[in-house]
């Protein structure tokens, strides 16, 4: 039987849809770890914080980084 290009793209679709299932629990486990290890450091230190802790608090806040301030710090471990 002949693939058309119509049927190609659906089981592309389905594929893609499978693997970002398994990926989507993956990706949720890591999220988790990953804030837990940045709120630990956060609790530990002080500002200047490392890059990849400042863009996280920065998206945690919704602030940009270069406007963060020790007392929007505080509000995220609190």
């Amino acid at each position: 039987m002949k693939v058309t290009r119509s049927m190609f793209h659906r089981y592309r679709q389905q594929d893609a849809a499978e693997t970002k299932a398994r990926n989507n629990i993956v990706k949720t486990k890591e999220r988790t770890r990953r804030d837990a290890r940045m709120l630990e450091t956060v609790k530990n230190g002080s500002l200047p914080y490392t890059p990849a802790v400042m863009s996280w608090i920065s998206r945690k806040l919704d602030i940009p980084s270069s406007k963060l301030t020790q007392e929007d710090i505080a509000k995220l471990t609190s």
